[in-house]
């Protein structure tokens, strides 16, 4: 078994396919197979896909449900023992990138990484949590610009919600870690990089976000989510005292202890 499946889906990116397949197709590891579905692009897309079949495992051009019905397309034909999806517009950081992630492919689960961030213009490194909690995952993930999931995870919890449209590859990874305790690790280091501006990212979305969240945890962890409403009620007290000017006073005059 190859130890690697990457998967690009595409819809009408055509510069962004181009980009990913580049990164992609110039890394000096290559021993991976390379899954390409596209939602049946009217910009060239396709034609771009033929001139590089030779480069690309397996590749169709068909009309889709959504993003989670083509990542679901791309793990039905993935072999690979660790699948890893780069979405068109991504790319690696050089071609050294895979050479040097695939050393640490063993093991665990899931494997992530940090990850370089594009918005506006300007780069940050965003750095993932070494250990997971439930505060954490309820409104984080690793990106799976980031991430590596072994082929038995997706055995095990079963392929993307196609119900949902923006928030299925968190409730996978909540499910994965948190229901069925699949181990995972982190890696400090950074091979990818992600760029801003996709469907989780955009402000007219969040409610969406929000109210998928919400469903997911209140059908799957409801016992934890009331102790998530807890505590975050009580961060909202601690706050709202710290901005007390008695709590202020009283703690500059040491009859409190600051907190």
């Amino acid at each position: 078994m190859l130890k690697l499946s990457i998967i690009t889906i595409n819809y009408n990116n055509l510069k962004g396919l181009q980009a990913t397949l580049e990164s992609v197709v110039g890394q000096t590891w290559q021993e991976f197979e390379y899954i390409v579905i596209d939602g049946g692009s009217t910009d060239g897309s396709a034609a771009y896909l033929e001139s590089l079949k030779d480069k690309i495992t397996y590749w169709v051009s068909e009309p889709d449900k959504g993003i989670y019905n083509a990542m679901n397309k791309g793990i039905a034909k993935a072999t690979g023992e660790y699948l890893f999806f780069l979405n068109s517009g991504d790319h690696f950081i050089d071609t050294f990138s895979l050479q040097k992630a695939e050393k640490q492919l063993i093991n665990e689960a899931i494997i992530y990484f940090n990850i370089n961030v594009v918005e506006n213009r300007e780069s940050y490194v965003l750095e993932n949590p070494a250990a997971m909690s439930f505060s954490y995952l309820h409104n984080n993930l690793p990106c799976h610009q980031c991430t590596f999931i072994q082929q038995s995870v997706f055995d095990i919890v079963g392929y993307y919600d196609e119900s949902l449209k923006i928030v299925a590859d968190w409730k996978l990874l909540i499910q994965a870690i948190l229901k069925h305790n699949v181990s995972y690790r982190k890696v400090d280091a950074v091979f990818s990089v992600f760029y801003k501006g996709g469907i989780s990212s955009l402000p007219e979305n969040q409610s969406i976000i929000e109210t998928e969240r919400t469903q997911v945890l209140e059908t799957e962890f409801p016992v934890l989510l009331n102790d998530l409403k807890e505590n975050f009620a009580l961060k909202r007290i601690i706050k709202n005292l710290r901005q007390s000017r008695k709590i202020d006073w009283l703690i500059r005059l040491g009859l409190l202890d600051k907190f």
